[in-house]
């Protein structure tokens, strides 16, 4: 038998139950994580004294408890976290005088979805399609000479030349890849290991020696998902260095990385039309000082950065990559916490193949 609070706090979205005068009398999780705080601290407290519209027609709608309101892409401030962008929608609790049911969707930041945002980033990362000859001599070389290095070494200074050859291997495909981009190729989706990913990404990282500490929080029971496995080592080695640059200057840099089902998300662009849910999310968490607002909007556009010797390029492709495995990507700031997360959301391989017959006639 199906439990609707179970169901309820399994949503993604933001959901928060009002009594008479806007006053919290209940909250899924998500609503806690939306708002930063438990519904402990919640329960009985006044909306507005923790999320301020700045549209005033919507503020003032809100207050009517028996009206229907839907809202989308509104500007409202959250207190002690900032401003965000949200999708809103309240409607009256029936045979419920003065009762209101508030859903929130932050859209602060995440991928724009449609495929539109796509055309706009395809001519910039065509690029890489005119460097790709210039790029893959000088890697040709730092193969031979990671070879002939790795013929006079051994223990561990021998494994470090393996490395560097794999991952002059896994450039030179990823530039194979770029280049298909430009021609629309699609990539080739394969179950993978997504903590394998992860790990040879960190791995990387922490072999240039400038890494902070990473703490890695795996589920390990989460089973293989739908992608492409040189891919998802990109995606994650480009998140984790955008991370150690975002805390490079905090007094105790960290940065944190996580697996975890989360139920309730989809998208439509799966290549056969058919909506493809997302169950399996990585985040990516750092403990800076967090993007410029101003900039929350546009950090998976190409050529926009923070960095004084950066091209803007890196989430730009994330974003490309991830799309390109039906999954998602979008960030947020726990300003009360001090940590920046960013989210990579991907299909299950064995649901994908599970759907695929179900829908054979």
């Amino acid at each position: 038998m199906i439990d609707p609070q179970r169901q309820l706090s399994s949503l993604s979205l933001a959901v928060v139950l009002l009594a008479p005068g806007q006053r919290i009398a209940a909250a899924n999780p998500a609503a806690e994580q939306f708002l930063g705080q438990s519904f402990r601290r919640l329960q009985d407290r006044c909306l507005t004294d923790l999320v301020r519209f700045e549209e005033p027609r919507l503020a003032a709608r809100l207050t009517e408890s028996d009206a229907h309101v839907s809202a989308r892409a509104t500007n409202v401030h959250v207190i002690g976290q900032g401003p965000r962008r949200l999708d809103v929608t309240a409607a009256p609790l029936i045979d419920q005088p003065g009762w209101q049911v508030l859903t929130l969707h932050d859209i602060s930041g995440a991928e724009a979805m449609s495929d539109n945002s796509a055309s706009a980033d395809d001519n910039i990362l065509r690029a890489p399609d005119i460097l790709a000859h210039e790029i893959k001599n000088p890697l040709a070389g730092i193969r031979g000479a990671a070879q002939l290095l790795g013929r006079k070494l051994q223990g561990n200074d021998l494994a470090m030349t393996g490395l560097i050859a794999d991952e002059v291997d896994r450039i030179a495909k990823l530039i194979d890849q770029m280049q298909s981009l430009s021609r629309r190729t699609p990539q080739t989706l394969a179950p993978c290991n997504l903590h394998e990913a992860v790990r040879r990404a960190i791995a990387v990282l922490e072999a240039t020696g400038n890494a902070p500490p990473i703490v890695e929080e795996f589920d390990p029971s989460l089973p293989l998902v739908l992608g492409n496995a040189d891919a998802l080592v990109q995606v994650v080695l480009n998140l984790i260095a955008n991370a150690a640059d975002a805390c490079r200057d905090t007094a105790a840099p960290r940065i944190a990385v996580r697996t975890r089902f989360a139920s309730g998300l989809q998208t439509h662009r799966g290549a056969d039309g058919l909506p493809v849910r997302l169950p399996i999310e990585l985040r990516v968490s750092d403990n800076g000082p967090g993007i410029d607002p101003a900039m929350r909007d546009h950090v998976f556009e190409p050529f926009v950065t923070t960095k004084k010797s950066g091209q803007g390029l890196g989430l730009a492709l994330v974003r490309r990559l991830v799309r390109d495995m039906n999954g998602r990507i979008g960030h947020d700031r726990e300003e009360a916490a001090g940590w920046t997360h960013f989210r990579v959301h991907l299909p299950m391989a064995a649901e994908r193949r599970q759907t695929n017959r179900e829908d054979l006639p």
